[in-house]
């Protein structure tokens, strides 16, 4: 009887699953998962503005750190731990803006674009500390809404993947979608002053 050979996603299931026994390390994982992460990253970073000083590469390495020394259970599916990821790339994003903003003590907040976010053609730049300030406001009236915009924005995941992580219908993710852009849209304008 012939075994098959195991496929990436078998080695980070596998590589995930032995991480709580201590069994695997999260050092395995990097090599497996780094090309997913740098794409990741890329889709991210292609939100900021032009000129930032943070590189995709040193967003994924400076992930990899912060999920080393945290204390995020990284235990299940892949696509689990590219959502916990993306959380990680978002507040690695959010600290560097702080620094910046306060290294320019108060000019030139980061900036970023919403596509995938706005409704209409024209794109949306919206500030990224105001972004992230708006999704924890979002995650404190409707958790799954923030988590649903947070898996499609930063971690570029589908309706239909989305929907699988989180053991709910797609049409759910959709709606949850929608309305969470309504909201984030009208707390964004709200913050500049536009109402």
């Amino acid at each position: 009887m012939s075994h098959m050979a195991a496929t990436p996603r078998d080695d980070v299931t596998r590589i995930l699953d032995g991480l709580e026994s201590g069994a695997t390390s999260l050092e395995e994982l990097l090599p497996i998962v780094y090309a997913e992460l740098r794409v990741l990253a890329d889709q991210v970073m292609r939100t900021e503005r032009a000129g930032h000083t943070l590189q995709p590469t040193a967003l994924v390495h400076e992930v990899f750190v912060r999920l080393a020394d945290g204390d995020a259970a990284l235990g299940g599916s892949r696509r689990h731990f590219l959502g916990i990821a993306a959380r990680a790339m978002r507040h690695l994003l959010v600290d560097h803006a702080r620094r910046r903003q306060a290294d320019k003590r108060g000019g030139g907040r980061a900036q970023v674009t919403l596509n995938g976010l706005a409704d209409d053609a024209a794109e949306s730049d919206i500030e990224l500390l105001d972004l992230h300030a708006a999704l924890e406001r979002l995650a404190t009236l409707d958790e799954r809404q923030a988590l649903i915009v947070e898996m499609s924005f930063f971690a570029g995941m589908s309706g239909d993947e989305i929907a699988d992580e989180l053991g709910v219908h797609r049409n759910t993710v959709v709606r949850d979608l929608r309305m969470a852009r309504a909201w984030l849209q009208r707390e964004l304008r709200t913050e500049d002053g536009h109402d």
